[in-house]
C-alpha cells in the first residue's frame, strides 16, 4: 500500500470520528484537514490542504501553535484548552491534543485533534461570573438578598426532607448531627433520591449557613474546563486564559457540593485530594498558593466499592471525603412515604399553577404505590406535577390523572418495535443496540461517560452510536 493510500484512509477515518483533525508533514505542509476542523475554524478545506499551515494560520502566534511546537521541539500537547480568534475574528475555544510523529528518531509529521467547546466554555464563564456577583464579588441589590446577605436562591433545610420511614429518618438524623460539625460528607443515593436536599440542609443547618453554598456537577464539563472552574485560572496559564477565581475561592468559608464526584477525571481527583490535604489551591497556570477554607460535600450515585473497583473513584480520595457517610434509600424501599410526599408536591404544584387540588383519590394512591420509581422522588414529583396541571377535577386527582412513564420500566430490549418479521437481522440487531443505549442514557440522565462505562464501551465509540441513532 502506498503512502497516498494510507493518507486517504486516515482522511476518511478522521471524517468518521466526528472531531477535528489536522496533519502536517515535516515541512509544515497540511496533508490532512477534515471537514469537522474546517467547520470549527470557519475555513475551507481546500484553502488549507497542500499549503504551509503557518501561512494559512498566520494569525496564531508561532510559539502558541501546538503544531509548530510539535514539529520544531518534538513537543506533545494532551487535552490542552486553547482560546483564539479564527480567520473571521470570532473567539473559539477548543480542547486540543497534538502529537509529533517520529520515525527513526526524526519528526516526520504532526497530528492535531481538536474538539470545539466554545459554547461550553461560554456557559462555564457565565456561571462563574454569576456566582462571583451573587456572593459579594460584585454585590447585589438589597431586594435580591436574604437577611444574611446571600442571594435569594432555592434553599433546602431539614424541613424539606419529608418521610417517616425508619431508614430515611436515620439518615436525616445523621445529617443533622453532621451539620453541627465541619467534617466532609459523602452522600450515596440513586439518581433522584434528593442528595442535594441533604447537602443544602447540612449547610444551612450549620455554622457556615451565612457563607456561600456552591455546587458543581463533575460530569457536566470536560477535564480542562472543570479544573479551571474549581481552582480558577491565571492570566497566561494557557492560550486565552484570564485571571478568574474558581469555585474553591468563591466558596471560601462556606460549602462546595461536588455532585457525581466519581465522574471527575482520575488525575483531577488527585489534585482535589491535595487541596483537601493542604487547604490551599493554585489556579490553573498560576504559581501562587491561595489558602481556602471550604467544607466539601460530595455525592455518588453508585456504591463506592463498585466505583473504586472500576477505577472511577480514587481510594485515597474516598477516605478523605467519607468522614461522614450518608446512604439515602431509594423510594421503592420506603413507599409508605408516598402519600405524604404526594401531598407536599400537590401543595407545591397548586402554588405554581394556581390550582386548588385538595386531595388524591385512593385509586390514584394505589396506582402510585404499585410503581417502583427508577427515577425515585424526583420522578414522583414529576408525576404529581403533571397530574395537578392536567387534572380533570378541580379539587381531586384521580387515577386517570396519574400518568406513569412506562419507558422507565425494565423490559427486555428483545421485545421492541424492531422485533418484526419484516426486519432484517442487521436492522433487528441495530434496534436492540439502540434500545440498550437509550435505556442506559435515561438511567444516567444523558451522562455519556457513565453510560460508556456501564456498557463497557470506549466513549468515542458511544458518541458515534448516539449520533448514528439520534439519541441526544
Amino acid at each position: 500500500m502506498k503512502a497516498k493510500d494510507y493518507q486517504a484512509i486516515l482522511q476518511i477515518a478522521s471524517d468518521i470520528m466526528g472531531e477535528g483533525m489536522h496533519v502536517v508533514d515535516s515541512s509544515g505542509k497540511s496533508i490532512i484537514y477534515n471537514e469537522e476542523m474546517a467547520k470549527l475554524e470557519k475555513i475551507s478545506v481546500k484553502d488549507v490542504l497542500g499549503k504551509p499551515f503557518r501561512e494559512v494560520f498566520s494569525f496564531i502566534p508561532e510559539e502558541e501553535s501546538t503544531l509548530y511546537r510539535a514539529l520544531k521541539y518534538n513537543e506533545a500537547t494532551i487535552n490542552e484548552e486553547q482560546t483564539y480568534l479564527n480567520v473571521y475574528g470570532k473567539q473559539v475555544t477548543t480542547i486540543n491534543s497534538t502529537m509529533p510523529i517520529e520515525v527513526d528518531g526524526k519528526v516526520v509529521a504532526a497530528i492535531e485533534v481538536a474538539k470545539d467547546i466554545t459554547n461550553i466554555k461560554n456557559m462555564s464563564d457565565t456561571i462563574l461570573e454569576l456566582q462571583e456577583s451573587s456572593i459579594g464579588y460584585g454585590g447585589l441589590d438589597e431586594d435580591k438578598v436574604d437577611k444574611y446577605g446571600n442571594p435569594k436562591i432555592k434553599k433546602y433545610t431539614f424541613d424539606s426532607l419529608i418521610g417517616n420511614n425508619q431508614k430515611f429518618r436515620e439518615e436525616v438524623s445523621l445529617a443533622g448531627r453532621a451539620a453541627k460539625t465541619d467534617a466532609n460528607v459523602l452522600i450515596y443515593g440513586e439518581t433522584g433520591t434528593g442528595k442535594e436536599l441533604f447537602a443544602q440542609s447540612i449547610h444551612y443547618g450549620g455554622a457556615r449557613k451565612k457563607k456561600p453554598f456552591l455546587a458543581q456537577n463533575c460530569a457536566a464539563l470536560p477535564e480542562s474546563l472543570l479544573e479551571g472552574i474549581l481552582f480558577g485560572t491565571a492570566r497566561g496559564g494557557f492560550t486565552g486564559a484570564v485571571d478568574r477565581a474558581g469555585l474553591f475561592e468563591q466558596a471560601n468559608g462556606g460549602t462546595l457540593l461536588l455532585d457525581e464526584v466519581s465522574a471527575m477525571p482520575y488525575e483531577l481527583q488527585g489534585k482535589l485530594l491535595r487541596v483537601l490535604q493542604e487547604d490551599y489551591i493554585r489556579r490553573v497556570g498560576g504559581e501562587k498558593d491561595i489558602p481556602v477554607d471550604v467544607r466539601i460535600i460530595a455525592t455518588i450515585n453508585e456504591p463506592a466499592e463498585k466505583l473504586i473497583a472500576e477505577g472511577a473513584l480514587r481510594n485515597d480520595l474516598y477516605f478523605r471525603l467519607n468522614i461522614v457517610n450518608l446512604n439515602i434509600p431509594p423510594l421503592r424501599e420506603h413507599k409508605e412515604d408516598i402519600p405524604v410526599l404526594a401531598e407536599r408536591f400537590i401543595q407545591k404544584s397548586n402554588a405554581r399553577y394556581g390550582k386548588e387540588i385538595w386531595m388524591i383519590s385512593d385509586k390514584a394512591l394505589e396506582k402510585l404505590q404499585k410503581y417502583d420509581y427508577p427515577g425515585n422522588v424526583r420522578e414522583l414529583e414529576n408525576i404529581i406535577t403533571a397530574a395537578v396541571s392536567l387534572a380533570d377535577n378541580e379539587h381531586v386527582i384521580s387515577d386517570r390523572d396519574i400518568n406513569i412513564n412506562r419507558s422507565y420500566k425494565q423490559t427486555s430490549p428483545l421485545v421492541s418495535e424492531f422485533a418484526r418479521e419484516t426486519s432484517s437481522l442487521a436492522e433487528y440487531l441495530e434496534g436492540i443496540e439502540k434500545t440498550v443505549i437509550q435505556q442506559h442514557l435515561v438511567k444516567n440522565e444523558g451522562n455519556v461517560s457513565k453510560t460508556a462505562r456501564d456498557l463497557g464501551m470506549v466513549r468515542q465509540n458511544l458518541q458515534h452510536k448516539i449520533r448514528k441513532y439520534g439519541l441526544l
